[in-house]
């Protein structure tokens, strides 16, 4: 997915199995965040720090929606540790990273495998991709100031 592109509507299931699509944001800029893997540290950073300024986000038009490849269970648990308090889409069958071009071969320790590479795309009113932060930008302890700025 690049600027300019629609997102797809149906963007999978959430932590309570509930089917999520883009229409059902109407109106309103979404962040969609792509994060490797529920309860690591960047992860629960990158989280907790859209979770601390979810109300900024809202006031400003947003809606916020996680996604990674973990289980409706682990999301549930995730969102209940760190009292997250949006969607967590479980893409247990890697649709929507691929989709969006963000599984991808990684290192850690000198070893290669493949894995969801940390990406937001904010999604206008009308369901266009306007904005993409990419790996190498992206700054957990302050991604909603790089959302909103």
């Amino acid at each position: 997915m690049n600027i300019g592109d629609k997102a797809p509507d149906f963007l999978g299931k959430d932590e309570n199995g509930k089917d999520i699509h883009i229409s059902d944001y109407k109106g309103k800029k979404v962040v969609i965040y792509f994060y490797p893997k529920d309860s690591t540290p960047g992860c629960t950073t990158e989280a907790c720090n859209l979770r601390d300024n979810y109300s900024e986000l809202i006031k400003q038009g947003y809606a916020v929606i996680g996604v990674s490849i973990d289980n409706e269970a682990s999301h549930r648990k995730f969102i209940e540790k760190n009292n997250l308090p949006f969607t967590l889409i479980a893409d247990t069958d890697k649709k929507l990273v691929q989709e969006f071009g963000v599984w991808g071969e990684k290192q850690m320790y000198g070893r290669s495998y493949m894995g969801t590479l940390r990406t937001t795309f904010i999604v206008d009113e009308d369901g266009t991709i306007s904005k993409i932060i990419t790996p190498k930008e992206i700054k957990v302890k302050e991604h909603a100031a790089q959302i909103l700025g």
